[in-house]
């Protein structure tokens, strides 16, 4: 006689999109979709945890059918998919920005920038030689008081040689008094309000939901995801994920591009 299957050990499953949730072509698998479905079939709901500000998430999500939370723009939003509206908001100190900023010029040199402007509808606006990763819409400016004319809940960052690795070293070393140094993918790095992270953001989303860090299982590819690894009960790498976040997960599954998240939840799920 075979024995009933395992009930699905996780109430709450918080995935990171670009590099984890989303292949390289920026597309969700049907396989993923499926694990996703099944998972939900078995009481654990779905939470999507991103770097990207809500007006960059939400076609994701309209692609998906996401009617739940999301947290967006690396913590700092929690917003209703189904209701399309912001539940919280955390803006960036545009004055502790610009003090940030000029302690991490003063050290590199003169940096690439782009910044985040609050709100549903957001725009990102991308200075002289910045390179947005992926294609994702944008506005150019070239004045730099137009960088600071309105909230920012975060600002994006390049250098013309230094690695990612080597920006965010010094972006910390420079200005984390100041700001919230992350590194969220190639080619961003991100300044955000000083103690955010993606944990703060998924505490906040999951209490709403009544679920438990230990109740939590989470995916992601990037230091970015360290604070989410840390809160969650269980924090599962992808195969491409930076070594940093390797080093501190409970697990590495396949690459975003091997369907890594459904492999997990297929284990999982019997």
């Amino acid at each position: 006689m075979s024995s009933a299957p395992s009930p699905f050990p996780y109430r709450l499953v918080a995935t990171d999109l670009d590099g984890t949730l989303l292949g390289s072509d920026g597309s969700v698998t049907r396989r993923t979709r499926d694990a996703l479905a099944a998972a939900a079939a078995a009481g654990a709901a779905h939470i999507v945890v991103t770097g990207r500000a809500v007006p960059w998430t939400r076609p994701v999500l309209d692609d998906l059918g996401y009617q739940g939370l999301a947290v967006c723009g690396q913590g700092a939003q929690v917003y209703d998919a189904g209701a399309r509206r912001l539940l919280t908001s955390v803006t960036l100190d545009r004055q502790l920005a610009g003090v940030a900023l000029a302690k991490i010029e003063a050290e590199v040199g003169p940096l690439h920038l782009a910044a985040s402007r609050d709100g549903l509808d957001g725009e990102v606006l991308v200075g002289p030689g910045y390179e947005v990763v992926g294609g994702l819409p944008a506005t150019p400016f070239t004045d730099a008081s137009d960088l600071w004319s309105a909230p920012l809940n975060k600002l994006y960052i390049q250098h013309p040689t230094l690695s990612d690795d080597e920006l965010a070293e010094a972006a910390e070393r420079t200005a984390g008094g100041f700001v919230t140094v992350t590194l969220a993918g190639e080619g961003i790095v991100e300044l955000l309000p000083l103690g955010l992270s993606k944990a703060t953001g998924l505490s906040l989303a999951a209490r709403r939901l009544g679920v438990k860090a230990p109740e939590t299982i989470a995916f992601g590819d990037m230091p970015n995801d360290i604070p989410m690894f840390a809160w969650a009960g269980h924090g599962v790498a992808m195969a491409n994920a930076h070594a940093e976040l390797r080093a501190v997960a409970d697990q590495v599954t396949s690459s975003n591009d091997e369907d890594g998240v459904a492999v997990v939840l297929e284990q999982l799920l019997g």
